[in-house]
């Protein structure tokens, strides 16, 4: 029996229903996806795309009703975008749904709706009590972030030694990675022995912490950042724990852009993402990559 896989469609003004519709074919012979949305919203998009709505295409029934405008931040579509996600996320923790993928949100419509996440995993790591973490990339490569969606100034001060090795821990258990872990430094040529910086000093305490409580060297570090992702640095690595956000992301996408996906690792459910935005620059064009998609369907699948 196929798997049942919840599907968010994100925000209505980008690309996210451009995705699902072209996608269905191919998931529905791996899986069986339900979408959470509405019939008439679903139409509206499908209208818009000219494309049909499979007939195999089930529903689960999402409240609300407005105008897409595509390409467009709209209070309306940020509350229907997370009222379907926070459906979907409880279908996934009842059981009725074997694991969650997500289209993007956009953050700006969250705000403007005053729904108070900055995102799917800001909302999953307070409903669940949990500190998810955030894995990105591609079998590849996968980067994992110390920190997401902090401004850099803050950074520095959320580097502690419990912290930063928990964080660890947390990503060997969960990730379980077969080959070693390179842990990036946050300065420029990690430090230079200090002359730099001396946040390394707690990395490379939170390294050996890290590295005990798991009985295996499987974290080293602090790399320096500017050299991890080069060809000949990462042959022997599949995966990285950055720093902050883009340490790791900004040459994670400029490598593996369109095939990368985002993981929630640390939760008691299965969710992935597409690594990319609501792309309203091209919303409602068909023009949209749906390799991401389709990978983060695949991994879920493949994890389950």
């Amino acid at each position: 029996m196929k798997p049942v896989i919840a599907i968010s469609l994100g925000d209505f003004n980008g690309i996210g229903p451009e995705i699902a519709l072209k996608c269905h074919d191919i998931i529905k012979q791996s899986c069986t996806p339900l979408y959470f949305t509405n019939y008439e919203m679903i139409q509206k998009a499908a209208r818009l795309l000219n494309m049909h709505i499979p007939n195999d295409f089930e529903i689960e029934y999402v409240k609300g009703d407005f105008p897409i405008k595509p390409g467009k931040v709209s209070k309306k579509s940020g509350v229907f975008s997370f009222r379907a996600f926070q459906k979907a996320v409880e279908f996934t923790n009842s059981g009725i749904c074997e694991a969650l993928v997500t289209l993007p949100i956009h953050k700006e419509a969250w705000m403007k709706a005053n729904i108070p996440y900055k995102g799917h995993t800001d909302y999953m790591r307070k409903r669940f009590k949990k500190e998810a973490i955030m894995m990105l990339g591609c079998p590849k490569l996968f980067v994992a972030l110390f920190t997401e969606h902090i401004p850099l100034k803050k950074v520095p001060s959320c580097i502690e030694k419990k912290r930063l090795a928990q964080f660890l821990i947390d990503f060997y258990r969960e990730a379980a990675p077969n080959k070693p872990v390179a842990v990036l430094g946050l300065n420029p040529h990690a430090g230079d022995g200090g002359a730099l910086g001396d946040e390394e000093k707690v990395i490379k305490k939170a390294i050996d912490k890290a590295n005990k409580a798991v009985k295996k060297e499987i974290f080293f570090g602090p790399v320096v950042p500017d050299v991890a992702f080069t060809p000949n640095f990462r042959k022997n690595l599949t995966h990285i724990v950055a720093m902050y956000h883009d340490q790791g992301l900004a040459p994670l996408k400029a490598l593996y852009f369109d095939e990368s996906i985002n993981v929630s690792l640390n939760l008691p459910i299965l969710r992935t993402s597409v690594d990319h935005g609501t792309a309203f620059d091209i919303a409602y064009k068909n023009q949209a990559n749906t390799q991401s998609y389709l990978n983060a369907v695949q991994y879920a699948i493949s994890h389950l």
